[in-house]
């Protein structure tokens, strides 16, 4: 198949692109903007294979959406391009409203015209697969209580508002235009490559820099987690084996609080990089100011998925976390380039 994979130079896409080229058969375009937070660098380890191409171009550009969509052919569109981080939604919202909700609207149009011209065979096989996340539940009361599919929404934030209505477009477009589409909502994401602004990765390279690990108000919130490679496979799955018009959560089964996920990661340094001057690296840990809005609770049940299409994480948090804690320990230049910005550099002289 073709699969056209939208912000796949991203933390999730570059994962789920990894996943398409090494353990499948299918030829994979990426198209991304390459944001700050878009790193080529991430799919540096399958640049080279001859299934995968890679496009620099905005989704909200619908001439060469639709020049993408001509010259690709896809049978299955993946769109993870978004606008993700709830600080910068809350300090700017603008870009959230122009890529979450234009963007979607601009492919939504576009696929929908290319999906109206192929052949019925064509027709029978294309698939549009928006992935999205569980903020736009808004947040859990109860310690019991779960997310699931039809969870009413309720978003929190800018960020989250901006993706509950890119889903409720996806949705009228499959109900009133007849696009087939799969939506997925996903709980809080880590693992490799993922972009230093995110509490994980934050607190991993403020540790090894010695600086203060933030955390929010009391760190009490709690997130459920999801490894990145997991979350890879169920999309995957989703995409080629969900019935149309379908919609699944995906979550890790591991609810932690954030001061619990900051000490573990705490723990697991002092054990593999003890700190020169022999003090814990929890002695780091700096409570600031809680953000405007921020939810106390998410988590997701995923039965359905696990039900329907035989989907479960592969990883605990425990093990998830180690693998995390020490690709980022053995891979410093990666890290280097994307706190120096030269990631951006090496794109220029890769791609001009």
């Amino acid at each position: 198949m073709n699969i056209l994979v939208t912000g796949g130079a991203g933390f999730i896409g570059s994962a789920v692109i990894r996943y398409l080229i090494n353990e499948t058969n299918n030829n994979v375009l990426n198209v991304d903007k390459l944001t700050y937070a878009g790193n080529l660098e991430s799919l540096d380890t399958i640049s080279n294979n001859s299934r995968y191409q890679f496009l620099q171009a905005d989704i909200c550009d619908k001439v060469a959406m639709t020049k993408a969509f001509a010259d690709f052919e896809p049978d299955i569109v993946m769109h993870l391009a978004a606008e993700s981080h709830v600080d910068r939604s809350i300090d700017g919202p603008m870009d959230f409203i122009h890529t979450n909700i234009l963007g979607t609207y601009t492919l939504l149009e576009v696929a929908r015209v290319y999906y109206q011209g192929l052949s019925d065979d064509k027709k029978h096989s294309f698939k549009f697969h928006h992935i999205s996340t569980d903020e736009v539940y808004g947040d859990l009361e109860g310690t019991d209580d779960l997310f699931t599919e039809s969870t009413p929404y309720s978003p929190s934030s800018p960020y989250s508002a901006s993706k509950a209505s890119s889903d409720h477009l996806v949705r009228a477009w499959h109900r009133t235009y007849g696009l087939p589409v799969v939506v997925t909502n996903c709980s809080n994401n880590y693992g490799p490559y993922h972009f230093p602004e995110k509490l994980i990765p934050l607190v991993i390279l403020n540790a090894l820099d010695g600086k203060p690990l933030p955390v929010y108000g009391d760190g009490k919130q709690i997130r459920d987690w999801l490894y990145v490679e997991d979350h890879a496979r169920a999309l995957y799955l989703v995409a080629t084996t969900a019935k149309v018009g379908e919609t699944y959560n995906i979550g890790g089964h591991n609810e932690k609080q954030n001061i619990e996920v900051v000490k573990k990661i705490c723990q697991i340094l002092d054990d593999l990089k003890p700190r020169e001057d022999g003090d814990k690296y929890e002695s780091l840990i700096t409570f600031v100011k809680d953000r405007p809005g921020h939810d106390l609770r998410y988590a997701i049940d995923a039965r359905k998925i696990q039900q329907e299409l035989n989907w479960q994480p592969q990883e605990t948090f425990e093990s998830g976390i180690q693998k995390t804690v020490e690709w980022y320990l053995s891979n410093q230049g990666w890290v280097n380039h994307v706190k120096s910005g030269k990631y951006q550099h090496w794109v220029e002289k890769q791609y001009q």
